[in-house]
Order: C-alpha cells, then sequence, then structure tokens
C-alpha cells in the first residue's frame, strides 16, 4: 500500500459521519458534512497529484480511486433521497451508470485511468452534493437541484464516452 493508496482509502472514513449526520440533519450537522465531504472530495484530487508526483501509480490505486469517490458520492445522494431532496430515479441512473462502468471495467486487461469526462462528471458531483448538503437559504434550492441534474446529465455522458471504443482501434477499411 502507497501514501496515495491510504489517502484513498481515508476517503471511506468520512462516509459513516456523513450518513449520520444526514439521517436527521440539523444546520449544524448538515455543516460538519458539508466539511467532511468537502476534505474528502479534496483527497481524491491529492492522492492523484501523490501518486504522481511519488511515481506511485498502481492498478490498485487506479481500481480503489474511482470505487471510493462512487461510495463518497451516492452515500449522500441516497441520504438526500431519504430527505426528498433528490428524487430516486435519478440518483437511480447515476448508480446505473457506476455500476455499468465497474463491471465493464473488470473484464479488461488493462486498468485505465479517468478521463476528461469522468473528471467533469465528479466534479459536478461533488458541486451538486455540496449545494445539497449545505444548509443554504430557500434561494439556492433551484441552484442546486439544477447542479444535481447537470451531474446526471456529465454522468450518463461519461458512461457513453468510456464504453465507446478508441479511435485507434476502430477497423477504418476503404
Amino acid at each position: 500500500m502507497t501514501l496515495p493508496n491510504w489517502i484513498t482509502f481515508s476517503r471511506l472514513l468520512g462516509i459513516p459521519f456523513l450518513l449520520y449526520g444526514l439521517h436527521n440533519p440539523t444546520p449544524q450537522a448538515r455543516w460538519i458534512c458539508l466539511a467532511i465531504f468537502l476534505v474528502a472530495s479534496l483527497t481524491d484530487w491529492l492522492d492523484g497529484y501523490l501518486a504522481r508526483k511519488l511515481n506511485q501509480i498502481s492498478d490498485l490505486g487506479k481500481f480503489l480511486d474511482p470505487l471510493v469517490d462512487k461510495l463518497l458520492v451516492l452515500a449522500p445522494l441516497l441520504a438526500l433521497i431519504e430527505l426528498g431532496q433528490v428524487p430516486a430515479w435519478g440518483v437511480f441512473l447515476i448508480l446505473g451508470r457506476e455500476l455499468a462502468i465497474a463491471g465493464w471495467r473488470v473484464s479488461q486487461t488493462k486498468i485505465t485511468g479517468a478521463n476528461i469526462w469522468g473528471k467533469l462528471k465528479t466534479v459536478s458531483q461533488i458541486v451538486a452534493i455540496a449545494l445539497l448538503i449545505a444548509p443554504l437559504p430557500q434561494v439556492w434550492q433551484l441552484p442546486a437541484i439544477i447542479a444535481f441534474w447537470i451531474s446526471v446529465v456529465l454522468t450518463i455522458i461519461s458512461g457513453v464516452i468510456y464504453l465507446l471504443p478508441p479511435k485507434d482501434s476502430v477497423n477504418t477499411s476503404e
């Protein structure tokens, strides 16, 4: 286990606190959950940076990082369904994409890192969840739900792009 892999694994530690804090959220609990979620999300950047900087990119990290990201995103989304802030079918679209890509990746002989669409998806999910967790005034509800739907759309787009064959492997006979 490398340092970047330990940092990736540490993101899992925030999930029980998020779920507990969002179970019966007070404004104070929501601010704490927001802080936990944002710190955990920042470690996603940190582990990738350290893996590249320390030359410790590993297949374990390429597998573990997106798996932990999925758990960190899906846990608060499930709590937000329970709170009535997001529709279950929107979260189901995210979950379906994540499971499809995870299943597809297992069958691959080489594990690839995230492309720009996967990174946009992750950032949009983090922004949406942060806005939905934060105990912001009523005027922020519409921007938060718009951010959620943008993240759903980017999640689907990134999944489709991920599954498309690379351009260099397409047989182009004239």
